[in-house]
Formats: structure tokens, C-alpha cells, sequence
């Protein structure tokens, strides 16, 4: 799989994709991961990126030359490509899912006050927002959107167990909780049936409390 993330700040995503899983998948050839500097492919001396936006209002509007002109060198007919906004459809696991089975993403990352809406209305496949805040810029919000596909990647996990157990998974339930050595600390203990040896027994506690975890803090998602 191929993730190309456009931004004006490369920078930002450089560390990220050095770090962890994803400079894993990098390595082992899984995938194929690169920032670019939008500037890159601005007209002019000073590289212009953005403008003023018509009909007046506070900041600046990102303009759709350089855009076009990247996803015309980027963009290829098994190329999908997604602008980062606040006013797109909320990610989440599913459409992580839907994406790892992509060739290849093109993630667009705005900034300023916005992206002139042509982008939006003839250049892209899809909008996606990671929540209901704005950040400064989409750079950090390509990065999350990045990992949740890549993590998803056959290979990438040391245990392909590991997502297929995540929660947001298909029984649309929480993760439950987990615990690890030792088995006492300052007088806490670890659940005694996740001691027991008795297979089936844990399996049934795990499920019990990944539905009581649900239920108390996101009941929406047995609503659906």
C-alpha cells in the first residue's frame, strides 16, 4: 500500500513516520509512506500557497493551483484521495478498514482558515474528520488516519490477533481491560480468573466486561 500525505508542514510528519509501527512497516516494505511539502509544487519565488478569501472574513484560504498541480503528479487511477477537514465524515474503524484495502491514499492536509471548496467539490474522493475540534493544521489529523490503515496492513501487527481484538472491532464493543505482571501491587490485584488457566472462563469475563464498558461510557455504539 501507497499514503501520500500533502501538507505545508512535512516536518510535522517526518518524526512520526520515523517512530514505531509505522518506521516498521516502512522498513519491512508494507508500506510505502512519504510526506510532501505542498509548496513544492507553488508558482512564483515565494512559493504562495494561500490567499485572502472573497468576500472578506479573518484569515487566509488555501488556493487550489498547487493542490491541482500536486495531485496531478501524485494521483494515478488507483489513487484515493481525502482532504482532512472539519467538515467531513467522522473516521473511525470501519472506514480505517475500508481504507486498508486501498491501493493508494493521497491525504490532503488544510491549514489557515481553509481550502479554497473547489478542492472539496472537484478534486477529491472523500472528506474525513478525526473529531469534533479544529486543529491548526490537518498534518496531525493525516497522522492518526495514517496509523489506524497501516496498523490494519497484513504483516504489520506482531499478532494479527491484536486489531481483529481492538475496540471499534465488528462486535462494535470496547476493548476490556487488560493486566500484565506483577500480580499484586500496592495491595491491587489482577482479576483471579485471568489467573485460572480456565480458557473458556476468561473469554466469557472479557466479553461481560468489554459490554459493562461500552455500555457506561459509549452506549451509542450498542445503539447501533
Amino acid at each position: 500500500m501507497k499514503i501520500d500525505i500533502l501538507t505545508l508542514f512535512p516536518g510535522i510528519c517526518h518524526g512520526a513516520l520515523g517512530e514505531s509501527m509505522l518506521k516498521r512497516a516502512r522498513e519491512r516494505g508494507l508500506a510505502a509512506i512519504e510526506a510532501h511539502d505542498l509548496r513544492d509544487w507553488a508558482a512564483g519565488r515565494h512559493r504562495v500557497t494561500d490567499d485572502m478569501p472573497y468576500g472578506g472574513g479573518p484569515g487566509m484560504v488555501m488556493k487550489i493551483e498547487p493542490i491541482h498541480a500536486a495531485l496531478q503528479a501524485l494521483r494515478t487511477p488507483d489513487s484515493r484521495v481525502v482532504l482532512m477537514s472539519p467538515q467531513g465524515r467522522r473516521f473511525d474503524q470501519s472506514i480505517a478498514r475500508a481504507y486498508a484495502r486501498e491501493r493508494h491514499v493521497i491525504l490532503l492536509c488544510g491549514h489557515y482558515e481553509g481550502v479554497d471548496q473547489r478542492v472539496a467539490d472537484h478534486l477529491v474522493d472523500d472528506e474525513l474528520s478525526i473529531g469534533d475540534y479544529v486543529l491548526t493544521n490537518g498534518a496531525l489529523a493525516a497522522l492518526v488516519v495514517t496509523d489506524a490503515i497501516v496498523r490494519l496492513l497484513p504483516g504489520v501487527l506482531g499478532d494479527a490477533e491484536s486489531a481483529e481484538q481492538d475496540s471499534f472491532g465488528d462486535a462494535r464493543l470496547l476493548d476490556h481491560p487488560h493486566y500484565t505482571r506483577p500480580e499484586t501491587f500496592e495491595g491491587w490485584r489482577v482479576p483471579d480468573v485471568l489467573l485460572s488457566g480456565n480458557h473458556a472462563a476468561i473469554a466469557k469475563w472479557r466479553l461481560e466486561r468489554a459490554r459493562e464498558l461500552t455500555r457506561e461510557r459509549r452506549p451509542d455504539l450498542l445503539e447501533e
